[in-house]
């Protein structure tokens, strides 16, 4: 007698589990690393995208351009996370962390079908991240903060290596030193919200500005208001939270200013008795024209630590990627402010790690030896795509980088500019190591996390509320999950 089949799930429900399942996962991945692939370093190219509403967003940031992408597929949306986290965490090197994991589950395909347990792997991938970070911390280089003037060459060498994959590389001496201004003249915690930027269109990048101070665009309109005038030294300001007037003429005559403290003054609820200590000061009010825009700017307020950047440029898509470029070279000159360490870029520091941790895996013996290899080898995915995106030959340049490394040329990395290889440390190419350390990790978890996924289980819609077959509900539309 045949027993019953005991039936645990609901009907349609989806599994699938095992080995082809982890497959599947890492092919997934492979997917998501192959739409940023190109966009890694300074000769990557740009993507666009069209969102569902037709609006189209041109973006170098990896963070950015899987955030556009609706990816559906669960493994490959943790590697939209770890971009995410990247980009929270240092502001920069998403494309690189994704690259990496990737890179890392590319690597370790061929031991999984051959059946190798993922634990096994995780166990490896664990202690060449640990041995990893700590060879970073040991080799990089330290930036000594008591001469201002070494220091503020530093932070623009990382700004300026920060832009240089981005579209305004051309600019990037200008605005290095414009992001160095913004962040210099923070207080301690260099908090972003004390960095405004305001886009203007129309002119060219050069005439972008760094205000010291706020800068928002509003002009008052009032009777013979052409006649005053629009510079005012030292003036006293006011910060009333009261109705100015009638409604309809309200946005034209109030300002809201976020950080109203800045100006030194407190809010009043009345008018009637303003005395001096509640009313702020600044150095200088003016009101200028920008582009087609007319922006009040308050310079000089004593207990503000705040900057606005305005930023000019063409096209919408232009202004709003050259905000994003800016926002990661923000980031990471606040990184090698807070950690003061840093290494050389252009696949400088993954080549050093690659060397070390080859060396490290000849020294142990079973399986762990090929894994730490495996990872060794998967860090060289990022000079070898600096080499391809800049159509350069990755086999020869790698092949010559290999033989410096061992060689004891600590610092050799890919030169774009010349097709060869160069010391980057010497050519300026340098990044917080932080930056590294974080990728590193950040990836090495996330191909751990993927590989120790070994069942995926859908469950099928809900028909009972709404119409049958779920038609028009959700992305799915009513069609049913392929089996």
């Amino acid at each position: 007698m045949q027993p019953t089949p005991v039936i645990l799930l609901k009907e349609g429900t989806d599994t699938s589990q095992g080995i082809p399942q982890l497959i599947s996962n890492i092919n997934a991945c492979q997917v998501i690393s192959e739409a940023v692939r190109t966009t890694l370093g300074p000769r990557g190219m740009d993507k666009l995208m069209v969102d569902g509403r037709g609006k189209a967003t041109i973006s170098n940031d990896g963070a950015t351009i899987l955030k556009l992408l609706d990816v559906v597929h669960p493994a490959a949306k943790t590697l939209v996370d770890i971009a995410r986290s990247q980009d929270a965490e240092v502001g920069d090197g998403t494309t690189s962390v994704t690259l990496l994991a990737a890179e890392f589950l590319k690597q370790l395909k061929p031991y999984v079908e051959e059946g190798l347990h993922p634990q096994t792997i995780i166990r490896a991938f664990r202690t060449a991240t640990n041995l990893a970070v700590s060879k970073i911390k040991e080799i990089a280089v330290s930036v000594k903060k008591d001469d201002k003037q070494e220091q503020r060459q530093l932070l623009e060498k990382c700004a300026a290596t920060a832009l240089n994959s981005k579209l305004i590389a051309g600019e990037k001496g200008f605005f290095s030193k414009m992001v160095v201004d913004a962040v210099m003249s923070l207080d301690e915690l260099l908090s972003l919200k004390m960095i405004g930027i305001k886009k203007v269109q129309g002119g060219a990048l050069e005439d972008s500005q760094l205000v010291s101070g706020v800068a928002f665009k509003k002009t008052f309109s009032y009777a013979g208001f052409e006649m005053q005038p629009k510079r005012y030294e030292n003036p006293k300001i006011a910060l009333l939270n009261v109705e100015l007037e009638l409604k309809a003429e309200k946005d034209n005559a109030e300002v809201r200013v976020k950080s109203v403290e800045a100006c030194g003054g407190s809010i009043q609820t009345s008018v009637s008795a303003l005395t001096d200590d509640v009313l702020g000061q600044c150095e200088l009010f003016e009101e200028v024209q920008v582009g087609g825009e007319r922006y009040n700017f308050f310079k000089g307020c004593p207990k503000a630590k705040t900057c606005t950047i305005i930023l000019r440029g063409g096209a919408e898509q232009f202004t709003e990627e050259t905000e994003r470029s800016l926002h990661d070279a923000i980031m990471i000159v606040r990184r090698a402010i807070k950690n003061d360490s840093i290494v050389a870029g252009g696949g400088a520091i993954e080549m050093e790690l690659s060397k070390y941790l080859r060396d490290y895996s000849r020294t142990i013996p079973g399986k762990q030896q090929l894994l730490i290899g495996a990872y060794a080898k998967a860090l060289e995915v990022i000079p070898r795509q600096l080499c391809d995106n800049a159509g350069f030959d990755a086999t020869n340049i790698l092949n010559k980088l290999r033989a410096k490394h061992a060689q004891g040329g600590l610092w050799f990395g890919v030169d774009i500019t010349s097709e060869d290889i160069t010391d980057n440390f010497i050519a300026c190419v340098w990044e917080p190591s932080v930056v590294k350390i974080n990728a590193l990790t950040a990836a090495s978890e996330a191909a751990c996390l993927i590989l120790s996924v070994d069942e995926t289980i859908k469950n099928p819609r809900s028909s009972v509320d709404g119409p049958p077959g779920g038609a028009g509900r959700g992305r799915g539309r009513g069609r049913p999950h392929a089996h």
